[in-house]
């Protein structure tokens, strides 16, 4: 009755989890020795790698500690996520797969997720209040995710992505007016510019 059946394979973007960890492994290990760094890492992969909130895809998850911790985290968790890029380049994930390496150091992470659930608390208020959009300055897509998740909680107010590539950025509008203009942040000044 029926025609041939059909198999599908899932392909995992990381064949070898095991030699994907050794390669991160090997690459913390010359940063500490080459880049003077005091790091401390615990690498775990596969099923003790998911996150427990469901945030992230994560199939490697890498713990920083040790007394350099305040440099990865400084500046908004700027090299940790330049960590978590170099590796995930190391392993060949593209874009869209990133999220299948994570670093954190000091729960920086969790920190920052309960920020960003504070601060969209306050932005759906003041937008409730005056009628008029909130813009978040550009942030990483992890970020602007949990931003979009916090507001799916919280009534009254609905949220748009806009801008391309680092200039990506987050809007809250009043509920049914996400035609309502708003004007693309000022991209914060960083490292090096003047």
């Amino acid at each position: 009755m029926g025609g041939p059946a059909l198999r599908y394979w899932i392909v995992m973007p990381i064949a070898d989890l095991q030699q994907a960890a050794q390669k991160i492994a090997g690459f913390l290990s010359n940063l500490n020795k080459l880049g003077g760094f005091r790091l401390k890492y615990r690498i775990t992969a596969g099923d003790g790698a998911r996150d427990p909130e469901g945030m992230e895809g994560r199939v490697i998850y890498v713990e920083l500690a040790g007394p350099d911790v305040p440099l990865v985290t400084q500046h908004n968790g700027e090299l940790l996520r330049a960590l978590e890029t170099i590796a995930a380049q190391m392993l060949g994930l593209d874009q869209r797969e990133h999220d299948l390496v994570s670093f954190d150091a000091g729960n920086f992470k969790a920190l920052r997720a309960e920020e960003l659930r504070m601060s969209a608390e306050a932005a759906a208020d003041k937008v409730r209040k005056t009628g008029v959009p909130y813009v978040f300055p550009p942030m990483n897509s992890r970020e602007r995710r949990l931003l979009h998740l916090a507001f799916k909680s919280l009534e009254g107010v609905e949220t748009a992505s806009s801008g391309e590539g680092q200039d990506r950025f987050l809007a809250v509008y009043p509920a049914g007016h996400t035609d309502l203009p708003v004007v693309a942040p000022m991209k914060p000044r960083g490292f090096g510019r003047r």
